[in-house]
């Protein structure tokens, strides 16, 4: 697959089209570490561990069932 960069600000994006993001079960939430591999440019995604991943569910729970109590709380 041959890409161009597009000009994003006063830098360059490359865009990832959606079949990619799936195959690579990725949204654009995930973060990526960027490197070079040579004259290569390596797009790896970041996989949090177990225990990061199952916090990061648990956090997620939490936000979604006492969100709005705790916005209430404090404004």
């Amino acid at each position: 697959m041959v890409k161009n960069l597009i000009k994003h600000g006063n830098s360059y994006a490359l865009v990832i089209d959606k079949p990619i993001m799936e195959l690579l079960q990725i949204t654009p939430d995930t973060e990526v570490e960027v490197t070079t591999n040579g004259d290569k440019l390596v797009i790896s995604p970041i996989r949090p561990d177990g225990k990061q991943a199952q916090l990061n569910q648990i956090l997620h729970q939490i936000n979604q069932d006492f969100g709005p109590a705790l916005k209430n709380l404090a404004d």
